[in-house]
């Protein structure tokens, strides 16, 4: 070895020691564990219990420990409270009585309780766990401090922790905060920055207790152990779809004022459902134990999700909700909820492993049994000639293929590993899953328990007693991080946004709901598969957005279109699709030209799901307009286009037409003739410069594509692409001109919301006056224009 082999080891072995991070048993130093919120729901169910497995599990290896339970209920009454939760403290079975009295006694010791109200409050606790350290000749390993406590209070505790909490600089400082973590992506972010202020991340432990449950913790190491049998099956080739369930039968009650709050997707999908989507979806890292290479490993697979739409979601409240909230919140009688209490998510991951494979997330209240699952159901490509009363009983190939990860509850009562016998024979460590015995007559996911090579926990654990002992070791994988936090509330906000105004279905809960929740999906679409209106005929009177007819009229002397938006969005793509496959018949190709911004995404999203006849690979996609910025650039128009639309449909590469902004590692720099090239390149491949059909947006202030008021740029003249400037930013853009847009054969301008009402109103006023109202100029030469508006941007 050679001595910068010997040197980078010692670096290696400096970093994890400063980070507190080689495995918590090698220091053998004395562990003081703060439990705050200590006389709370939280503590009593399941943290005291937890702790003092994560003693029977320490104690004897040459650590010392002290359990501080602490809140802000005065010493006497407070102490009175803890003892009430210690006093239901087990031990597992196989430990003999006497010796479980033995240890609870000496935990017991251990344990006490404490005010912790003022600055002054957390000095006198740092100054009895140093004085206790030296009386006993010990050194000080580390601190835990566990917040079981609402949001609201961290800062003010995190800033007495950091100013006079922390141990002595050489032991480690540990601080484990549970959820909720934000109620969006704003708020996420701003709980995040002010704890970044007093911790440092690897100090941090974000808790979602359902990656300490067995058949969660248990995804990746059987992944990992059974590699060569699911490396060639684990991607879309063979997924059919993947399923992830949490269902309950409890409702809301007493727990309205959160509910309302939060809701179903905030509760459950946001965190525990899209954890273990992350953990089913992730590429496989070569060492499982690396918690770093695991947790960048997530946030890739995060990365990877595919922007939710309204359409994605199905949603649905039980009956009684609404009363519960107006007794407890004291709401008036005519108070009636919007928030969800049961939600349905379609989600697609685009990656090339896991293109088109839908992974459906599941979750809510009231519901006709309690259980939790996730299901890898593998497409059955076999067929076999016998009939089904020859098969093999349990092995044939055309029985269903499946590996379920059961988290637990439901009919089988406890967590397990399923995998079909005719799929493989899966390894797991037998120290740690045993084989269940057939239960005869016990069918699940449609097929006998002896179907299955089936597996349960040798010893049962609760989630809260894994992530403690995965805590005090520094495992970090089982935890969120900042980034891994920021990433799934990136991707929840704008649905949750979308959907905040939307009424949720109604159903009674539990077995009587019947069918009322089921849903179907195609594309990237979820519905309700009976409609509401069969269901439930009384409400048949209450007119719905759909029931309003597409209303044809003129705007500026030309033909206007305007439904509400969804069915607007829905109209244009099929026109376009209309207009696509008349060009290819004619002239055996289509040229659309694109606008960018927010307005067409939606309809991008309708052509890339709902329109599979398009003749993509007849059509050549061009841009209307471009921000000078990198084509990777979030703020790029090509980007969008790339993100809603080209990554889901097959367009041959050279028939996509990117604005040529970006030349010799320069932005739209006049000398490089970037609007001169792409001219030529529309001179070269289109008819007359005439494409088949335009999109156009309109500006709050009258612009269109990227032609600006008070700019003459572009309005006329010879130019088919020109250089402007925008008022905002990025200031500098590339734009179709005036001229060029008006030779096309159909130009469609497509506008949304009310913010565009006012200009929508003085536009239908002006007359030809493009210096002032660009838009007004667009009229196409020997074309056709057609204007489609939403309600509220025509009517308000």
């Amino acid at each position: 070895m050679g001595h910068q082999d010997i040197w980078k080891m010692l670096i290696v072995a400096m970093c994890l020691a400063l980070l507190g991070c080689l495995q918590a048993q090698e220091f053998k130093g004395h562990v003081s564990i703060i439990l705050l919120g200590a006389t709370g729901d939280l503590a009593k169910k399941y943290l005291w219990q937890g702790l003092f497995q994560l003693y029977l599990d320490e104690a004897g290896k040459g650590h010392s420990f002290s359990f501080h339970g602490a809140a802000l209920t005065a010493p006497q009454q407070g102490q009175k409270l803890m003892d009430k939760a210690l006093e239901s403290l087990s031990c597992p079975k196989d430990l003999a009585p006497s010796h479980c009295d033995e240890l609870k006694a000496q935990f017991l010791q251990l344990s006490q309780y404490r005010q912790l109200r003022t600055a002054e409050d957390y000095q006198t606790l740092n100054k009895d766990i140093e004085t206790q350290v030296q009386q006993d000749g010990l050194w000080e390993a580390g601190r835990i401090f566990y917040f079981s406590v609402p949001p609201f209070a961290y800062a003010d505790i995190a800033r007495n922790i950091n100013s006079s909490c922390r141990p002595h600089p050489g032991a480690w400082l540990r601080v484990v905060l549970e959820k909720p973590f934000g109620h969006d992506h704003l708020s996420a972010q701003q709980l995040a920055s002010e704890l970044g202020s007093f911790f440092q991340e690897e100090e941090m432990y974000r808790v979602d207790h359902y990656l300490g449950k067995q058949a969660v913790a248990q995804i990746l190491p059987f992944r990992d152990q059974n590699r060569k049998a699911l490396d060639g099956l684990w991607n879309r080739h063979h997924v059919e779809r993947v399923e992830i369930i949490m269902k309950e039968t409890v409702d809301a009650e007493g727990r309205a004022s959160f509910y309302e709050e939060y809701g179903v997707i905030r509760d459950t999908l946001q965190n525990h459902l899209t954890e273990i989507l992350t953990l089913v979806a992730m590429e496989l890292p070569h060492n499982i134990s690396n918690s770093a290479a695991v947790l960048q490993h997530k946030l890739q697979a995060f990365q990877a999700l595919r922007g939710l739409q309204k359409s994605s979601a199905v949603l649905g409240q039980y009956q009684a909700y609404s009363g519960q909230v107006r007794q407890e919140l004291q709401k008036p009688d005519s108070f009636q909820s919007l928030t969800p209490t049961f939600a349905g998510v379609l989600v697609h991951i685009d990656n090339l492993r896991w293109e088109g494979v839908p992974f459906i997330l599941v979750s809510g209240k009231a519901l006709d049994e309690r259980v939790g699952y996730v299901r890898i159901l593998f497409k059955n490509q076999a067929y076999c000639t016998q009939s089904e009363r020859h098969w093999a009983s349990g092995r044939s190939q055309c029985l269903p293929q499946q590996i379920v990860f059961y988290i637990g509850h439901g009919e089988l009562g406890h967590p397990a590993i399923l995998v079909s016998q005719n799929l493989f024979k899966p390894y797991l460590p037998t120290q740690s899953w045993e084989e269940v015995q057939d239960q005869p007559g016990l069918r699940l996911f449609g097929r006998p328990l002896s179907d299955y090579y089936a597996y349960r926990p040798v010893r049962e654990q609760d989630a809260y007693s894994t992530l403690l002992s995965h805590i005090f070791h520094c495992r970090k994988e089982s935890f969120i991080t900042t980034e891994n936090l920021l990433a799934s509330w990136v991707f929840w906000t704008p649905l949750l946004e979308s959907l905040a105004l939307e009424a949720p279905r109604l159903y009674p809960g539990g077995v009587e709901s019947g069918h009322l929740l089921d849903f179907e999906f195609s594309g990237g679409q979820l519905a309700f598969s009976q409609p509401l209106e069969v269901l439930l005929p009384e409400l048949g009177s209450v007119p719905k957005p759909s029931d309003f007819q597409v209303l044809r009229a003129q705007y500026r002397e030309s033909p206007l279109i305007t439904a509400w938006p969804e069915e607007l969005i829905s109209k244009l793509a099929s026109d376009i699709e209309v207009t696509a496959e008349q060009s290819v018949r004619r002239f055996g190709k289509f040229h659309l030209a694109l606008s960018g911004g927010s307005s067409p995404i939606a309809l991008f999203q309708q052509l890339a799901t709902g329109h599979y006849s398009f003749p993509w690979a007849h059509t050549h996609l061009w841009l209307v307009d471009e921000r000078c910025v990198p084509l990777s650039d979030p703020e790029s128009n090509f980007q969008g286009l790339q993100t809603h639309l080209l990554q889901h449909v097959r367009v041959p590469y050279y028939n996509i037409h990117p604005m040529p902004v970006h030349l010799h590692q320069r932005l739209c720099a006049e000398e490089d003739q970037g609007a001169q090239t792409y001219a030529s390149e529309i001179s070269a491949l289109v008819a007359n410069s005439s494409f088949d059909l335009v999109l156009l947006g309109m500006g709050t202030d009258g612009h269109t594509a990227s032609l600006f008021p008070q700019s003459p740029t572009g309005l006329d003249g010879d130019q088919l692409v020109v250089l402007t400037e925008s008022p905002l930013r990025p200031h500098q853009r590339m734009s179709l001109s005036l001229p060029l847009i008006n030779r096309a054969k159909k130009v469609a301008v497509l506008v949304m919301g009310r913010t565009k009402r006012e200009i929508t109103m003085l536009v239908s006023r002006v007359g030809h006056e493009p210096k002032k109202w660009p838009i007004s100029g667009v009229l196409p030469l020997s074309g056709q224009l057609v204007w489609y508006m939403d309600y509220e941007a025509f009517l308000g």
